[in-house]
């Protein structure tokens, strides 16, 4: 048996120095469930997400480069700074053959923006109405200015389905879904009446076809180790250490420039975490650098909520402990500790399940340990005194960062997040945001470790695969344009 496990691990090694032959469908491992379309009211999962963007656009949408592209609309105008969105749409069709109409494009929009399982909803609150203007025009008015908007609506959560039966409008179509057990589906590009010659659309090559697959991130390393994939989308800090078990090609392991937060919340206000400046204490106590460099290098690490200032007016709020080393850190942090309880403080850390995650709760279990702090790792729906917030911003925004990392924040934090959001002018939105990342800062809610880590595994046949800061992955954007 034993020998048998070698000679079969061998031969995975051995294929995975091979190039993937340049023919055939593009085989698509996204990490997580079968790609289905969500029954409404729930969150959709990567394949979900990824069959969204696929099959069912939006107004507007990412390309390769995760830069707005059209949509469902051909050309927009932003006006009054962001307070008025004007889209002529162009000519489009619904899986069933029926012409998108701009009555049904608001119906869907306004429906999308009331929905309970809409994670952008919060950020789309400046929306006052969605109208018609003409038969190829709509209009999207904002009781505030957001030029920032497109980010947003380009998102897979804004794509519009036409129900009874669920269906898009492209780019790809499903031509087989995946259900009773099926863990891929079968796309294929759609017809598109822009296109100059509708019978070149016809003559399909079967490298057009994409065959997107639901998977463990396990199966989908294995998948593309013996040469039966294209492209492994989706991956994250949790499966990392996987790519350190199996030998693949050097050029294959892409890494994103992903933007957004990657972190621990306070999510509980009790006991040693009460006080502002204990938590501030914990999170001065972590190495960061000792802590990306053990579990994948060149991960960048962070100590501060906001990147950079984005729409704030002011540079991103970095906490006064960043001047000292870290064995002064820690002394100081061992001291708060020790006033606080004779004995070692116990708290519980909320976390995903994969080899990635222990790796970071070892190294964070060992960091606090170092203080007086005994580290207990808990499930992530199990009580907790600390939940990792691993995600990507959705759009450039300082409200999305501190707004997200906001779980349990205090009077004045909440207080400074809320008047921003209610800012009547871009001046006013980005002073009152300088504001609230100072009012974060002091409150101590949050606290920073790195930039999200996203990979994916991608053969050198997808050459239009561009690493990009959303970490979107289009699939008709996986290839060059055949036409």
């Amino acid at each position: 048996m034993a020998k048998a496990m070698v000679l079969m691990l061998g031969a995975i090694l051995l294929t995975a120095c091979d190039r993937r032959a340049n023919s055939g469908p593009v085989v698509v491992s996204a990490i997580g469930d079968p790609p289905v379309y969500p029954p409404p009211g729930t969150v959709p999962g990567l394949p979900a997400r990824v069959l969204l963007d696929a099959t069912a656009q939006g107004l507007v949408r990412f390309d390769a480069g995760g830069q707005i592209e059209p949509g469902l609309a051909e050309r927009w105008t932003v006006m009054d700074d962001g307070a008025s969105y004007i889209f002529r749409l162009r000519e489009a069709y619904w899986a069933s053959g029926r012409r998108v109409t701009a009555q049904e494009i608001v119906r869907l929009l306004r429906r999308r923006l009331a929905a309970s399982d809409n994670p952008l909803a919060p950020f789309l609150t400046a929306i006052d109405e969605i109208v018609v203007m003409t038969p190829q025009v709509i209009e999207i008015r904002l009781n505030r200015p957001r030029p920032d908007l497109l980010k947003l609506f380009a998102q897979p959560e804004m794509t519009l389905i036409a129900r009874s039966p669920p269906s898009g409008s492209g780019p790809l179509r499903i031509v087989r879904a995946a259900a009773n057990g099926r863990i891929a589906a079968w796309l294929r590009p759609a017809f598109d009446p822009g296109q100059a010659d509708p019978d070149d659309q016809r003559e399909l090559r079967p490298e057009q076809d994409v065959s997107l697959i639901g998977e463990r991130a396990a199966r989908a390393v294995v998948r593309f180790a013996r040469r039966n994939s294209d492209l492994v989308s989706g991956g994250t800090l949790a499966d990392w250490p996987l790519l350190a078990t199996i030998d693949l090609p050097r050029t294959s392991v892409r890494r994103d420039p992903a933007a957004g937060l990657f972190g621990l919340a306070i999510a509980r206000r009790d006991g040693f975490l009460a006080d502002p400046a204990n938590r501030t204490a914990l999170s001065a106590a972590i190495d960061r650098g000792t802590i990306v460099a053990a579990i994948a290098p060149g991960w960048e690490a962070t100590d501060r909520l906001l990147p950079e200032a984005l729409d704030s007016a002011a540079p991103p709020q970095v906490p006064d402990w960043t001047l000292l080393t870290i064995g002064q850190r820690q002394a100081a942090a061992r001291a708060r500790v020790a006033a606080f309880s004779p004995v070692p403080v116990r708290l519980a850390i909320a976390l995903p399940p994969g080899p990635g995650m222990t790796l970071l709760y070892g190294q964070l279990a060992a960091a606090w340990r170092r203080i007086g702090i005994l580290l207990d790792r808990a499930g992530p729906d199990d009580p907790a005194d600390l939940r990792l917030i691993d995600a990507i911003a959705p759009y450039d925004s300082a409200r999305w960062y501190l707004a997200t990392a906001c779980m349990a924040c205090g009077e004045r934090a909440t207080a400074a997040l809320e008047a921003a959001r209610l800012a009547p002018t871009t001046t006013d939105r980005g002073v009152r945001l300088a504001a609230a990342d100072a009012a974060m800062n002091a409150d101590a809610g949050f606290i920073p470790i790195a930039r999200p880590l996203r990979w994916s595994l991608v053969t050198n046949r997808l050459s239009a695969w561009q690493a990009n800061p959303r970490a979107w992955h289009p699939l008709n954007r996986l290839r060059p344009d055949p036409t």
